[in-house]
């Protein structure tokens, strides 16, 4: 008879536990389904992504594992071109599509971080598979998607990654900060 109270308490605590997991998941389903979404691209917000980053460069600090950001920006463009606000907002959205379709879904993070720069954050990429990744994306872009008046888009990208190396001659940072700053401040060099 003991074997059956041993039995029914160990299905007791295997209840409990399986309840316990269903609702961390059911949590972490319900943060990742009400994450504030940029209304155009439906991308991260910039405070999303500062907050993503900085749980990167912790994760990085406890386990080593790198990571690089690429920062995507069409100001220049726009600026050159004088578009108008509904086409300015129609080539964002013609790049985050293809973005979207190239990104590795579930593992990389993309966020707007203003009106017309993108950061993307690729886990586990080295400086040198990141810059090849950018400038992938700025090929496609530049001879595949089109803007408005069939303008062709031209489109600068910047590459940072992170955990400093020592010795390293490539852009890398120590800090969430640096991190954007090093990225933007390469925006020229892919």
């Amino acid at each position: 008879m003991w074997y059956f109270s041993w039995i029914l308490g160990l299905l007791l605590a295997c209840s409990l536990g399986i309840l316990h997991i269903l609702r961390f998941e059911a949590q972490e389903t319900f943060e990742k389904e009400h994450v504030p979404l940029d209304p155009l691209t439906r991308l991260f917000t910039k405070d999303v992504m500062m907050t993503r980053l900085k749980e990167k460069v912790e994760n990085s600090r406890n386990n080593g594992f790198p990571f690089s950001i690429i920062a995507l920006s069409l100001e220049q463009f726009n600026q050159q071109h004088q578009l108008l606000d509904y086409e300015s907002d129609t080539v964002l959205r013609n790049v985050v599509d293809y973005l979207k379709e190239e990104i590795r879904e579930g593992v990389d993070i993309a966020a707007r971080m203003n009106e017309q720069v993108l950061l993307i954050v690729l886990p586990g990429v080295s400086f040198k598979r990141a810059e090849a990744t950018a400038g992938h994306f700025k090929e496609h872009i530049m001879t595949q998607i089109k803007a408005p008046r069939d303008l062709a888009i031209d489109v600068t990208l910047g590459v940072a990654t992170y955990p400093l190396a020592n010795g390293a001659s490539i852009p890398i940072a120590e800090d969430v900060d640096t991190l954007i700053k090093t990225a933007c401040q390469q925006i020229h060099a892919v």
